[in-house]
């Protein structure tokens, strides 16, 4: 199969797993200390999707078209012995590309193993290369240096990087300029997400978003971009490269340029809800069914039906009144 489509032509291909709901960062952006302190209670482990219902998952996804997969948490490297539950998702049939969403802290130890086991590459977050700033946003007096050894740790064992940069005004605005010049003098792609309402804890409105128009005119001011086109149907980034360079940059615009229309992208979280839309109030559970049924029949029908049936477009109809009165899912359980 293409996959399945919707009214709105819309194919499941790019699938997100969460393995676990902990992470070692407390951000401001997914995780605020004041709610996700030392007391918060995490999920219990028997809650936790195993790795065997993660692979049965992925295996019934591949055969409606998924053919991207990307393990996200919480912070994934957290997860004991990661590394193995890749290598069963690379042996999966139509599966063509493994990738990792992190903090990066870990990759120093992990890197290696990850690459042996097929991960292809990771996105990693980091939202300051000031040291002050970005501990402010970590929670954690955790310093860029950390995240930095990461990147490096992880191009030294062979992993494609893009560095993921969640922009916020009056937070990391000032820092759009120095993580494009670090990063282009690395190599390493960029990509600059614009703040989004995702959950309901980390304190969203309109005024705290600087857009990817007001982004791009900082960019200008010190760099030729040019535009890149994209590599598939749904590809969320809009990018651009560095002229005469290979090293690009993008935008991540679910707020000022929403891409409802062609998202083709599901997300199941550590406890085995399925989420259509990174937005969604309600996730339909997996779980149950991955653990009453051995055959893949019922999972494959269960997860067509829903996918058949979506109709999300959150980011098409957000307005300041709606961001604040849907409940959704906190980012740190749906893995973004």
């Amino acid at each position: 199969m293409n996959g399945i489509k919707d009214r709105l032509n819309r194919p499941l291909q790019d699938l997100r797993i969460s393995v676990t709901d902990k992470c070692n960062f407390r951000c401001q952006y997914c995780m605020p200390a004041d709610i996700f302190g030392p007391d918060f209670k995490f999920l219990p482990k028997t809650e936790i999707l195993s790795f065997e219902e993660i692979e049965r998952l992925a295996s019934a996804f591949s055969k409606l078209g998924v053919t991207k997969l990307r393990i996200t948490g919480g912070e994934p490297l957290l997860r004991k012995d990661v590394a193995s539950l890749i290598g069963r998702l690379k042996k999966i049939p139509g599966i063509k590309d493994i990738g990792l969403t992190t903090n990066g802290v870990l990759l120093p130890k992990l890197a290696k193993d990850l690459v042996d086991a097929g991960l292809h590459r990771v996105n990693v977050s980091l939202d300051a290369i000031d040291d002050d700033i970005f501990k402010k946003i970590n929670g954690r007096g955790v310093g860029s240096d950390v995240v930095l050894k990461g990147i490096e740790a992880a191009l030294d064992a062979g992993l494609g990087v893009k560095v993921n940069m969640v922009v916020q005004k009056g937070v990391n605005e000032s820092e759009v300029i120095p993580m494009a010049r670090h990063f282009k003098n690395m190599g390493v792609t960029l990509r600059y997400i614009e703040f989004m309402d995702v959950g309901n804890s980390n304190g969203w409105d309109f005024s705290k978003v600087v857009t990817k128009k007001e982004m791009f005119a900082m960019l200008s001011d010190h760099f030729e971009l040019e535009p890149v086109d994209p590599n598939y149907f749904g590809e969320v980034a809009k990018r651009y490269k560095h002229k005469h360079t290979e090293t690009e940059v993008g935008f991540i615009t679910s707020v000022s340029e929403s891409f409802c229309s062609s998202c083709t992208r599901a997300r199941i979280s550590a406890d085995g809800k399925f989420y259509t839309c990174l937005f969604a109030s309600k996730g339909y559970d997996l779980r149950e069914l991955v653990r009453t049924y051995k055959e893949e029949e019922p999972l494959i029908n269960e997860i067509s039906s829903i996918w058949n049936q979506r109709r999300d477009r959150y980011s098409d109809e957000r307005t300041e009144e709606s961001a604040k009165a849907k409940e959704k899912i906190e980012m740190s359980y749906i893995g973004g």
